[in-house]
C-alpha cells in the first residue's frame, strides 16, 4: 500500500480513521477517572496517554473535540483539577472498551461496566481498583490544537500507588508484563505486553551493533 496525501484524503472515512489510528503501533491502554461536584463518577478509556517531563512529572493526554459530542472527563476535571489514570489490565480489557460508550453523565461506568472504584485520600477522584498502577493526577495545563481542534491536557503526578512490588525494579523500571498491563492499537484491538530486553544506556564509544 502506497498512499500520496490526496489518496489519503479521500479514503473511506471509517477505513481512514481505523488506518491513520493504528499507524503509530501499540498505545497504552489508561482508563481515566473523574468526579463531578455532586460526586458523579465517571471513567473513560484513553490510548492517547504520554510522558511529557520528570522534573516536574507530568503526564498528558489529548481529548477529542467538545462541540457536538459532550465531554464528561474533561468537564470534570475543569471542575475539579483532579483526576486518576489507571493501566487498562489484560484481564478487563472487555470492561474498559465498554466504558468509551455514550453513557449519559448521571450513569457511572464504573457501575455499567462492572468495574471497581477506588479513593485515595491524596486526590479527590476515584482509581480503577483492578489497575496494578495508580495515577493521581492534578491538573496543571491545557493546550488548544488549532489543526483539529482537539485539547492536550497536562496534569501533574501527585500520587503513585504501584501494587505489587515485583512490577518495579530497584532503579525504578516499570515492567508492564508484571503489572498486566494492556496496549491499544487503532480503536478497538488490544496486546499484552512481553519485556524482549532491557538495554544499558546508549553511548557513542561503544556502540556496537548486530549485522544486517
Amino acid at each position: 500500500m502506497k498512499l500520496n496525501k490526496q489518496e489519503i484524503d479521500t479514503l473511506e472515512f471509517k477505513f481512514k480513521i481505523n488506518l491513520i489510528n493504528s499507524i503509530t503501533g501499540i498505545k497504552p491502554g489508561n482508563l481515566i477517572g473523574t468526579v463531578d461536584k455532586e460526586g458523579n463518577e465517571n471513567l473513560a478509556i484513553f490510548s492517547s496517554v504520554f510522558h511529557l517531563g520528570s522534573n516536574p512529572p507530568l503526564i498528558a493526554f489529548v481529548t477529542r473535540p467538545s462541540q457536538e459530542v459532550p465531554r464528561h472527563t474533561l468537564q470534570n476535571i475543569l471542575e475539579t483539577s483532579s483526576y486518576t489514570v489507571n493501566h487498562v489490565v489484560t484481564d478487563k480489557i472487555v470492561n474498559a472498551h465498554l466504558t468509551s460508550a455514550k453513557f449519559d453523565k448521571g450513569i457511572s461506568e464504573f457501575d455499567a461496566c462492572n468495574l471497581t472504584p477506588e479513593y485515595h485520600p491524596e486526590i479527590n477522584a476515584p482509581f480503577v481498583k483492578e489497575s496494578k498502577i495508580q495515577i493521581g493526577m492534578t491538573l496543571e495545563d491545557i493546550m488548544d490544537v488549532k489543526a483539529n481542534k482537539t485539547k492536550i491536557v497536562i496534569g501533574r503526578v501527585n500520587f503513585l500507588h504501584i501494587k505489587e512490588e515485583k512490577i518495579v525494579d530497584d532503579q525504578g523500571n516499570i515492567n508492564l508484563s508484571e503489572a498486566q498491563s494492556a496496549g491499544i492499537s487503532g480503536l478497538r484491538s488490544y496486546y499484552s505486553f512481553q519485556n524482549l530486553a532491557t538495554l544499558p544506556i546508549a553511548h557513542t564509544d561503544n556502540i556496537v551493533v548486530s549485522e544486517k
